[in-house]
C-alpha cells in the first residue's frame, strides 16, 4: 500500500496537454494523467487465485511438468481459445478451450511452439499466428498447428523467454533471459514486421533494494509454517535476480510481471541454487523505464501447503492478460518444488531422481483473476479525497468510471482551464466496473472539443480508471 500523497502541480499553470483517446481507459499506475491528488493513497490489488486449469499427466510423463510462457489466444472463427504450452512429455503442446477453463489437447504440432500469438492485423491468413522459437528463430502458421519456420536469425537467450503482441502499435514484444547485475536479467527485442528485430538490450534487472527486501522475504518465508520451506538454506548464498518477465500492452501502458527469484542456498552437485519466486508488478510507457508498483510486494505470491495448490515454490508470471468482460484472466505457471530432483550428491548431474516423499504431481498452469483495470486503485477513506486530471481536449460525449464504493460514493466535475465548473455529476455508489456518469448540472456533450480537466471527489471508495466514449 502506498503512503498518503499530497501533490499539486498547480491548476493554473500552463502545462502540456495530455491525450485521452476515446475508449482508452486511464489508469492510475503513474501520474501521467494526474495534476493533483489530495487525501488519497494508491493501493495495489492482487488477483484471486482460481487454481490449476491445465495439469500434466505425471503418470505418463513422470519427469515433466506442464508450464506456460505465453497466453491463450481467442480464435473468432472457430470460437475457441488456442494455447501453446511447454512440457507435454518432452515437447511443447497445443490445447483448445471454448471457455478458458476446460482445456483439451489439440492436434500435434509439427514444431515445438510455446511462445505464440495471434496477429489479427496481417493481411496474409497464412501468417495469422506467429511464434518465437527460443534460440531457434521464428515461425508463422495459418491455424496455430502447422508451422512454417522463417529464414530469420534467432534471438539469443539463456533458457527463458516470453512473447506478446501489441495490436494497437503493431509491435511484437519478446523478452529473454540474459545476464546482468546480480545474475539473471531481462533483455528486450521488438519487431513491427516480424522479420527485422531490434535488440534493445538490458531493460530490467534486480538492484540493491531487491537484495535488501529479498533477505526480508526469505526470512519471512522461513518463519511461516504455512509455506513450503526450501530444502537448502545458506545466508551466504542469498540473492535476488529476475528469472523472467512477461510484458504486454494494456490501456496505454506496458505491464511487466517479473518473476523475482530468491536464492536460498546451493544445490549439492548441481550448478544452481534452491529458492522460490515472487511475481511483482511493474509498468512502463516506453518499454525502457520501468516503475515497480505496490512497494515491490508480491502481485502473485505462494499458496500455503495443504490446500492442493501447485504454486508453492516456483511461480512464473503471465505473459499477457486475457480480457473477459469486467475481468482480467492471468494464466501462470505454478510448481511445487524448485528442481526437486538432482539434490542428492551421489547422483550424477542431469539425472532426474526425486527426493523420497515428494509429490510426483508437481506442476500445472494456474489461473488468477483480477478486476478489469484493477492493478492499482486510488483509495479514499472516511474523509473525502480529490483527484484532478491534467488538461485534455474532450473527444467523447460520455464518461465512464471503474469504481468500487459499496458504502461510499464518487462524484465528477468537468472544469474549464480556469477551474470553472462546467458540469457536475450525480454521485455514483456501489460496485461499478463500467459505471456511466450521469450529470445533474450541465453535460459533457456541450463541452466536447474544449480543453478541460476532470475533478473526481471520492469517499470510502476504490477508484480504478475512467474513460470516454462517443
Amino acid at each position: 500500500m502506498y503512503p498518503v500523497v499530497q501533490q499539486d502541480t498547480g491548476l493554473m499553470k500552463k502545462e502540456p496537454e495530455i491525450s485521452v483517446p476515446v475508449g482508452q481507459r486511464q489508469l492510475f499506475l503513474d501520474d501521467h494523467a494526474v495534476a493533483k491528488i489530495e487525501n488519497l493513497k494508491r493501493t495495489m490489488h492482487q488477483p484471486k487465485k482460481k487454481g490449476a486449469v491445465i495439469r500434466a499427466d505425471y503418470l505418463v510423463h513422470p519427469t515433466h511438468t506442464i508450464q506456460t510462457r505465453a497466453a491463450p489466444a481467442w480464435d473468432p472463427e472457430r470460437k475457441v481459445f488456442k494455447f501453446w504450452v511447454l512440457g507435454v512429455g518432452t515437447n511443447a503442446g497445443y490445447m483448445e478451450s471454448p471457455d478458458g477453463l476446460h482445456w483439451n489437447p489439440g492436434p500435434e504440432m509439427n514444431l515445438d511452439v510455446w511462445l505464440a500469438v495471434r496477429d489479427p492485423n496481417d493481411p496474409d491468413p497464412a501468417r495469422r499466428y506467429k511464434a518465437a522459437l527460443l534460440n531457434r528463430g521464428f515461425a508463422v502458421s495459418a491455424d496455430g498447428i502447422r508451422w512454417t519456420k522463417l529464414d530469420v536469425p534467432a534471438i539469443s537467450s539463456s533458457d527463458e523467454g516470453n512473447f506478446s503482441f501489441d495490436p494497437s502499435e503493431g509491435l511484437f514484444v519478446h523478452t529473454v533471459k540474459r545476464s546482468g547485475p546480480y545474475g539473471r536479467s531481462v533483455h528486450l527485442v521488438t519487431s513491427r514486421d516480424f522479420a527485422t528485430w531490434q535488440d534493445h538490450g538490458l531493460i530490467f534487472c534486480a538492484d540493491d533494494l531487491d537484495q535488501e527486501l529479498g533477505r526480508q522475504s526469505i526470512q519471512a518465508r522461513l518463519a511461516d509454517p504455512r509455506l513450503l520451506q526450501p530444502f537448502q538454506n545458506d545466508p551466504a548464498a542469498y540473492n535476488v535476480d529476475v528469472y523472467n518477465m512477461g510484458v504486454f500492452r494494456y490501456e496505454g501502458y506496458y505491464i511487466g510481471m517479473p518473476a523475482m527469484y530468491h536464492a536460498t542456498g546451493p544445490i549439492p552437485n548441481y550448478p544452481n541454487t534452491d529458492g522460490f519466486h515472487l511475481v511483482q508488478l511493474a509498468c512502463s510507457r516506453d518499454l525502457k523505464t520501468w516503475h515497480r508498483l505496490g512497494d515491490r510486494q508480491a502481485f502473485i505470491g505462494p499458496s500455503p501447503v495443504g490446500g492442493g495448490a501447485y504454486d508453492l515454490t516456483q511461480i512464473i508470471g503471465p505473459s499477457d492478460a486475457v480480457v473477459r468482460g469486467d475481468e482480467l484472466w492471468f494464466y501462470y505457471t505454478g510448481l511445487k518444488y524448485r528442481a526437486s530432483w538432482r539434490y542428492v550428491g551421489q547422483y550424477p548431474h542431469g539425472e532426474h531422481i526425486r527426493l523420497p516423499g515428494l509429490d510426483p504431481d508437481q506442476g500445472a498452469i494456474c489461473l488468477a483473476v483480477l478486476r478489469r483495470d484493477g492493478f492499482v486503485s486510488m483509495e479514499a477513506g472516511e474523509s473525502e479525497g480529490v483527484l484532478v486530471t491534467k488538461s485534455f481536449a474532450l473527444s467523447g460525449s460520455r464518461l465512464y468510471v471503474n469504481v468500487d464504493a459499496p458504502e461510499g460514493e464518487l462524484r465528477v466535475e468537468v472544469l474549464s482551464r480556469g477551474a470553472k465548473v462546467l458540469a457536475a455529476s450525480r454521485p455514483l455508489t456501489g460496485d461499478q466496473p463500467h459505471g456511466q456518469v450521469i450529470w445533474k448540472k450541465g453535460n459533457m456533450g456541450s463541452t466536447k472539443g474544449r480543453e478541460v480537466r476532470l475533478r473526481f471527489r471520492l469517499r470510502k471508495a476504490h477508484f480504478y480508471s475512467f474513460w470516454l466514449e462517443e
